[in-house]
């Protein structure tokens, strides 16, 4: 039951969101192509029970920047404007159209790539991959990122076995007013 009732505030929020955001969408397009001529990005990601699923983000790296973990790119392969993005989290906003999609959630896990292989690994171990993966959540709010296959495996199970409707919107309040950075960027 909780977990239609937070698919609805998925729902909700991510079309709300998509809507009142628009303005601010439409000029990050605009100032992204000016940055690096291409301002959305897309990559493929593990999503629920382990399918692949295309995540969109606003690009915050060069185009030529390899396909890694954050936490594996240098500070070098990030632009001024992405900069900007990533201190405000305003690079995840398109992320609503996945959560709209049905591909991730508001909250859950962060959805890894396929090449994280002992990330992979832990979250398996931890039946991780039960669940969709989400914008921010427990691993997020606490600057647990995919640099420590571990404790985010055990965080992420931690969240999923005793998230309920406060923490959810905890998880999101917390993430909105700045706490948690994401995944480093060395």
């Amino acid at each position: 039951m909780l977990n239609l009732f937070l698919r609805f505030l998925d729902l909700s929020f991510s079309f709300i969101g998509l809507l009142f955001f628009l303005p601010v969408f439409l000029l990050l397009l605009i100032i992204g192509l000016f940055d690096t001529g291409s301002p959305i990005f897309i990559q493929e990601r593990v999503g629920r029970d382990k399918k692949p699923f295309i995540l969109i983000k606003f690009r915050t790296m060069n185009i030529d920047t390899i396909s890694v973990a954050s936490h594996l790119t240098n500070t070098s392969s990030i632009t001024k404007f992405g900069s900007f993005l990533r201190k405000t989290k305003l690079d995840e906003l398109p992320q609503l159209w996945n959560v709209f999609k049905g591909d991730m959630s508001l909250v859950g896990p962060r959805p890894n790539l396929f090449n994280q292989v002992e990330l992979i690994k832990e979250r398996d171990s931890y039946g991780v991959y039960s669940v969709k993966p989400g914008i921010t959540g427990l691993s997020q709010v606490n600057n647990i990122d995919m640099s420590m296959p571990k404790l985010l495996a055990r965080t992420d199970r931690e969240m999923i076995d005793t998230l309920t409707l406060k923490k959810y919107f905890q998880y999101i309040i917390m993430t909105v007013t700045g706490r948690g950075r994401g995944d480093a960027v060395k």
